[in-house]
């Protein structure tokens, strides 16, 4: 079943208008026409069963026949804080992380990325990250799109208020305090959490030791060295798995 992107939705709408690029989406790209069976859903968690009734070339509607269930999202609100990677390996990031139900992904400019917040701000990186993080919401069937928030550099995210439980993962032995993820083994799980994930480089020690300082706790996935774009899937799933939420 095709999926759309309708922000307007509300639980009482008989009818719902697509947005312009939905629309031409379902008629140039899927070839749908009247008659055929959607689901639609508003970004907020609601999700619907509609019929096309017109489906003109930018101009589609849709009667909404019945509500329906959209995959459940975690029990844990996870925000990634993610250090910007090179290339186009922060779109697979964010593709993962929101397949794997974040809730929310920070961009943050870390001492060894090759980019700053300006260059970002001036690019269509951010809107192409939104789109990315629109896709996969299609593919995973959640109803709830997750915020991809305006870059910030390291130090001014520090500076942000953010949930009481937030851990940087870190190169094992990088601290005297870096623990292993196992350590949460057993621990009531968090209703949101904070996952901090560094560059291909790393995090410098003043980064490390400033986020510590704040009472980020550093913890490490294990003794093998991971890619930078394999760390957040890889933390997220496994603290799912610890918080039973997968």
């Amino acid at each position: 079943m095709h999926r759309f992107f309708v922000p307007s939705l509300d639980p009482g709408d008989e009818t719902v208008v697509l947005p312009r690029e939905e629309a031409e989406h379902l008629v140039r790209v899927l070839r749908l026409g009247v008659g055929d069976t959607i689901t639609v859903f508003s970004g907020r968690g609601l999700e619907c069963l509609a019929r096309v009734v017109l489906a003109g070339r930018r101009d589609v509607r849709a009667q909404i026949l019945s509500r329906t269930e959209p995959a459940a999202e975690p029990a844990v609100a996870v925000t990634l804080v993610q250090a910007v990677l090179k290339g186009d390996k922060m779109d697979d990031v964010i593709r993962d992380a929101v397949m794997l139900g974040v809730s929310a992904v920070q961009p943050i400019v870390t001492t060894r990325a090759e980019v700053t917040v300006a260059a970002l701000r001036r690019s269509e990186r951010v809107d192409r990250w939104r789109r990315v993080a629109l896709a996969s919401v299609k593919q995973s069937r959640r109803a709830v799109v997750p915020e991809v928030r305006t870059p910030l550099t390291f130090d001014v995210w520090l500076d942000e208020p953010r949930a009481a439980r937030a851990l940087m993962l870190v190169e094992p032995g990088a601290s005297a305090d870096t623990e292993s993820l196992s350590i949460l083994r057993g621990q009531p799980p968090p209703s949101e959490a904070v996952v901090v994930v560094g560059p291909e480089g790393g995090w410098t020690e003043a980064e490390w030791q400033a986020a510590r300082a704040r009472g980020i706790q550093l913890v490490a996935l294990g003794s093998r060295t991971l890619r930078a774009d394999a760390v957040p899937v890889a933390a997220i799933s496994v603290l799912q798995f610890l918080w039973g939420d997968l």
